[in-house]
């Protein structure tokens, strides 16, 4: 019997996986036999070695700005062959940044925009390799995030892409699913996880009492691409220790 998690000979992109969740999830399917590509903003992996928490061990770099609109396009063309794309790119503007115009537009064309034009751009490929497309949103999709109007409203724009591209391209043979992570220490939230107070309270409010890892996402993420998951599309993963259940 087949091993459901062994994805040697899968091809992987993780756009976004130049450091955090995405390079957890990244090293996930590298660890279970996958060839992975990751990508970043800086033209060279070498360029996140000092000031980001990342490891590109046996991965595949490319650059890619998704302020392009037409950059995962050109990527799509020169890969070629796609089995998983997972979309985890991000980002989040603070001291209400994001209720002005130019803050709500830079976020919500990463967090949403590009999410559209990366799965548009990959489409034929994961059509031919009947392949899946993990989306990576979070939990603020699911509620209020006081200070940060676009970054909620964009995650919420994601898992509803999920349901809705779920649908849609099912008939193509793809499998369309997301991930809402809770709280893991990544560059985004470290305006809370690196503040001790805000910490302390935030793992108070997490039934499981800690915070989650990119090892935890890639977890679901391996999942979601695994024929374990093979009758599940459209659907978003919570994967929070249980922060959202009350």
């Amino acid at each position: 019997m087949t091993e459901p998690l062994d994805f040697t000979g899968k091809r992987i992109l993780v756009i976004g996986g130049s450091s955090g969740i995405g390079n957890g999830i990244a090293h996930g399917f590298r660890a279970r036999g996958a060839a992975v590509t990751v990508t970043g903003t800086r033209p060279d992996y070498g360029d996140y070695l000092e000031a980001e928490d990342a490891d590109f061990t046996g991965l595949d770099y490319r650059q890619l700005n998704l302020t392009d609109r037409d950059a995962a396009a050109r990527l799509a063309a020169d890969l070629g062959a796609v089995d998983v794309l997972v979309l985890s790119q991000g980002t989040v503007r603070y001291g209400r940044q994001e209720f002005a115009r130019e803050g709500w537009d830079a976020v919500v064309d990463i967090n949403l925009n590009s999410v559209m034009d990366a799965a548009r751009a990959f489409h034929r490929a994961l059509a031919q390799s009947k392949g899946a497309i993990i989306i990576v949103s979070s939990v603020a999709a699911f509620k209020s995030t006081l200070g940060t109007p676009a970054y909620a409203a964009s995650k919420a724009g994601a898992a509803s892409l999920t349901k809705t591209l779920g649908e849609a391209w099912a008939r193509d043979g793809i499998r369309v699913n997301g991930i809402a992570p809770g709280l893991v220490p990544t560059k985004l939230t470290s305006v809370t996880t690196e503040h001790p107070e805000r910490r302390e309270a935030s793992l108070k409010a997490i039934p499981l009492r800690r915070l989650g890892t990119p090892d935890d996402m890639a977890g679901a993420a391996l999942f979601l691409a695994s024929p374990l998951s093979s009758y599940i599309t459209g659907q978003t993963l919570v994967v929070d220790g249980g922060l959202t259940l009350s």
